[in-house]
C-alpha cells in the first residue's frame, strides 16, 4: 500500500514537472531550461532544509512558535558563523526561497534581487571547508539571459513563473522522505532532457536500471564501503544509487568523482545536496581525469562505478609524460589517441582498494580490438584483474542503439579465471527502448555470484585459454548463442524435394505434350 501511495505521488511529481516545462520552456531551449528548474529547485531546498534545520533546534529548546523565515536578518547575522560550519552555507531569513517569491511578483528589479541572493549563498562558504562545494553552483542559472526575454520586464515574468511553478511542486515535509521528492525530480528532469536531447543528453546521463546493476556488482558480499568513486561522474547518477541501495550513512567516507564538462559538474554537486548528502561527505572535483587526475592522495575507494565517454581523442602516447604515469605504466603501452577508453579502465583499476569492486561500462570494440587494446588486455588478463564481462542488451542507453558490455575488474580473485555472461536477452521492450527489469538484474547477479555454467548464458573461463584466443574479451567467443531456429528433419525434406522435382517433371511432360498436340493440329 506504501509502495501504491509513493508511485502515485512520484507520478503526480512528475506530471507537475511536464506541465512546468510545455508551460514555461517557449523561447528557453529546452537543455537550457532544465538548468533553470534545476537551480530553482535548488534555491527552495537549501532554502527549507536550512529553514527546517534552524525551527526543529530551536522548538526543541521549547520555541514552538519559532520561525526562521519570520527573523529579522540582523538578528540571523549572530547564528551565521554556526551555520556555515555545520551546514556549510548561511542564507539570510530575507533571501529564503519562499520570502523571495512572497515578493517575486511586486519586484521590479527581480533578476537582480536573485543575482545579489546567489552570489550571497556561494560567499557564505567562502574561506571555509565547504567553499570547493558551493563555488559557481548557481553560475548556469543567468537570471539576464535574452532567452529568458529581450526586456528586463519579460525576463522577470518568466522568472515569476519559475519561482511560482517549483514553489507549487508538491515536495512533502522532510520526514515524510522530502529528499527522495527533490531527488526524484531531479532525476526525472534528467531522464526527460536525457531522452529528448539524444546525444547531448545521453552523454550525461546512464539509464537507472543499468546504474543500479552497476552498483549491485560492487556490492555484492558488503553491507558497507569506504567511500565510492565515479572518475566520469556526469550528473552523479552513479554515485548516489549507492546511497539509496546501501544508504548513505553505510558510504563511511563519502562520494568521490571527478567531470571535465563545468556544467555537468555543477549538476552533481546540486545533485549530492538535493539528495542530501553533506558538503563533508562529498568531494567532486573538476578536470579531465586521465590527464589531470584528481583524488591522488586519498585511500583507494572500495567501489567504483563508470560509464565513461566512449572512443574519445586524448593525449596518448603524443604525451612524453603519460607512459611514466603510474596509472598506465604498467601495462607497457598507452589506449590510442582516438580511443581512450582503456585509459579510464587502467585509471579506474589503478584507484581500486584491494579489497574492491569496479564495474564500468563500455563499447564493444574495447573487447576485441588489436594493436595496443589488445596490450592492455593481455596486462589485465595476466594479472587476474578481469572478474567478469557482462554483454547487455542493445538500445539501453539514450543517445546509442549499440549493445554495451560491463566489465568488472577486482584486484584479488580465488580463481585463475574469467566469468563471460550473455546477458544481451535480460531485458523488455518500452517503446524504442530496452530496459532491464528488477528480476533481469536479479538473474545477472546470481550468475555472477555463483560462477557456474550454464549453457547460452554464462561460461566461467580460464584465463589460459583467454590468452590462446588472444586476449579477446567478447562474450561471444566463449559463451554460445542458444540456436532458436527450428530444426529440421533432412530425410523428411530431401524426400518433399524429391517429390517435388518429379511432380516439376510430369507438369513439364504434360505441357510439352499439349505444345505438341498443338503443333500437330496446326
Amino acid at each position: 500500500m506504501a509502495d501504491h501511495k509513493k508511485e502515485q505521488e512520484r507520478a503526480e511529481l512528475h506530471r507537475t514537472i511536464w506541465n512546468i516545462a510545455n508551460d514555461l520552456r517557449g523561447s528557453v531551449d529546452g537543455w537550457d531550461f532544465k538548468q533553470y528548474v534545476l537551480g530553482m529547485l535548488f534555491y527552495r531546498y537549501i532554502s527549507e532544509n536550512m529553514r527546517t534545520y534552524i525551527n526543529s533546534g530551536e522548538w526543541e529548546t521549547g520555541s514552538k512558535t519559532f520561525d526562521y523565515a519570520r527573523l529579522a536578518d540582523a538578528q540571523a547575522e549572530q547564528a551565521r558563523a554556526d551555520l556555515v560550519r555545520t551546514r556549510g552555507f548561511f542564507i539570510l531569513p530575507s533571501e529564503l526561497f519562499e520570502n523571495v517569491r512572497a515578493r517575486a511578483r511586486e519586484d521590479p528589479n527581480l533578476n537582480e534581487t536573485l543575482e545579489r541572493i546567489f552570489t550571497h549563498i556561494e560567499a557564505s562558504a567562502q574561506g571555509t571547508d565547504s567553499e570547493d562545494n558551493f563555488k559557481g553552483l548557481f553560475d548556469d542559472i543567468d537570471v539576464n539571459s535574452n532567452k529568458l526575454g529581450s526586456t528586463v520586464a519579460q525576463r522577470n515574468e518568466k522568472l515569476v513563473k519559475l519561482l511560482n511553478a517549483v514553489a507549487d511542486l508538491k515536495l512533502g515535509d522532510y520526514k515524510d522522505h522530502s529528499i527522495d521528492a527533490f531527488g526524484d525530480a531531479y532525476e526525472y528532469l534528467m531522464g526527460m532532457y536525457a531522452s529528448n536531447a539524444g546525444k547531448s543528453g545521453g552523454e550525461y546521463y546512464t539509464p537507472q536500471e543499468v546504474s543500479e546493476l552497476l552498483t549491485r556488482l560492487t556490492l555484492v558480499g558488503k553491507r558497507e564501503v569506504n567511500k565510492v568513486y565515479d572518475p566520469a561522474c556526469g550528473s552523479g547518477s552513479l554515485l548516489l544509487k549507492f546511497a539509496r541501495i546501501l544508504g548513505k550513512e553505510n558510504v563511511r567516507r563519502g562520494f568521490f568523482g571527478q567531470e571535465i564538462n563545468i556544467t555537468t559538474y555543477n549538476l552533481c554537486r546540486i545533485n549530492m545536496f538535493l539528495h542530501d548528502i553533506d558538503y563533508d561527505k562529498f568531494n567532486i572535483a573538476l578536470g579531465d581525469t586521465l590527464t589531470d587526475p584528481q583524488h591522488w592522495d586519498d585511500e583507494p575507494f572500495e567501489a567504483i562505478v563508470s560509464n565513461p565517454p566512449y572512443s574519445i581523442k586524448w593525449k596518448g602516447d603524443s604525451s612524453p609524460v603519460l607512459i611514466n604515469d603510474p596509472r598506465f605504466s604498467p601495462a607497457g603501452v598507452l589506449a590510442p589517441k582516438s580511443k581512450a577508453d582503456l585509459a579510464f579502465i587502467l585509471h579506474s583499476l589503478a584507484w581500486l582498494a584491494v579489497n574492491g569492486t569496479a564495474a564500468i561500462v563500455c563499447f564493444p570494440g574495447v573487447m576485441y580490438r588489436g594493436g595496443a587494446e589488445q596490450k592492455i588486455r593481455q596486462y589485465l588478463i595476466d594479472n587476474n584483474y578481469v572478474d567478469c564481462v557482462i554483454q547487455l542488451p542493445d538500445n539501453l542507453f539514450f543517445g546509442t542503439s549499440i549493445a554495451t558490455c560491463i566489465l568488472v575488474l577486482k584486484k584479488s580473485k580465488p580463481e585463475n579465471s574469467t566469468l563471460f555472461m550473455d546477458a544481451s536477452k535480460e531485458c523488455v521492450k518500452v517503446t524504442n527502448n530496452n530496459k532491464l527489469t528488477a528480476e533481469n538484474i536479479t538473474h545477472i547477479l546470481d550468475a555472477f555470484v555463483q560462477r557456474q555454467n550454464r549453457a547460452h548464458f554464462c561460461r566461467l573461463v580460464p584465463n589460459r585459454e583467454v590468452a590462446a584466443q588472444n586476449y579477446n574479451l567478447s562474450v561471444s567467443t566463449y559463451v554460445e548463442a542458444e540456436d532458436r531456429r527450428e530444426a529440421v528433419d533432412i530425410t523428411a525434406l530431401n524426400a518433399e524435394i524429391g517429390q517435388m522435382v518429379r511432380r516439376a517433371q510430369a507438369l513439364r511432360e504434360a505441357i510439352d505434350a499439349i505444345i505438341a498436340e498443338l503443333e500437330e493440329g496446326a
